[in-house]
């Protein structure tokens, strides 16, 4: 598949996403986390979940997977990502070839996905900038060990909603 369009700066139109995985054991417990940010940086909307037992890898790209879809119901088609995964994002972008079988077809979703919307950019960034999203991903792995039942989604319609 041919790389991701790189594109540098951030539209003013554009819906800022920070996504993070989180495994504890590597595979372990997993959680994802997502903070959708508005173009003037106010939070929108937060969203964690855990996912049962997986490796950091599975859990980064089923972070992007859960922002990819909650975008798509938001009628978000102008997206930012940012992900502390470098793997994630060096893929996404053709940088890297995705080599594990089992991150194959999570790369393909995410891939048709991304087709759906008009514009897609994705950008690695350090952890210290991504703390929200981490603290999210931590977030839905303890509320699964809690209650290991049933993983739901929770989402914070920002500070206001």
């Amino acid at each position: 598949m041919p790389a991701l369009p790189v594109q540098a700066a951030t539209t003013s139109r554009a819906m800022r996403v920070h996504i993070d995985g989180a495994s504890r054991g590597n595979p372990g417990p997993a959680g994802i986390g997502v903070l959708f940010l508005g173009p003037d940086g106010a939070v929108v909307e937060r969203l964690h979940r855990g996912i049962g037992e997986a490796t950091n890898n599975v859990a980064e790209y089923s972070a992007l997977l859960a922002a990819l879809e909650r975008a798509t119901t938001m009628g978000i088609t102008d997206l930012e990502v940012y992900s502390d995964s470098e793997l994630l994002v060096r893929q996404l972008q053709g940088r890297y070839q995705v080599k594990h079988p089992v991150l194959r077809p999570l790369y393909a979703t995410a891939r048709k996905r991304i087709a759906g919307l008009s514009r897609f950019a994705i950008h690695h960034v350090p952890r210290e900038l991504n703390a929200d999203a981490d603290a999210l991903a931590n977030r839905g792995i303890d509320e699964a060990v809690r209650r290991p039942r049933h993983p739901q989604v929770a989402l914070d319609h920002g500070e206001d909603g």
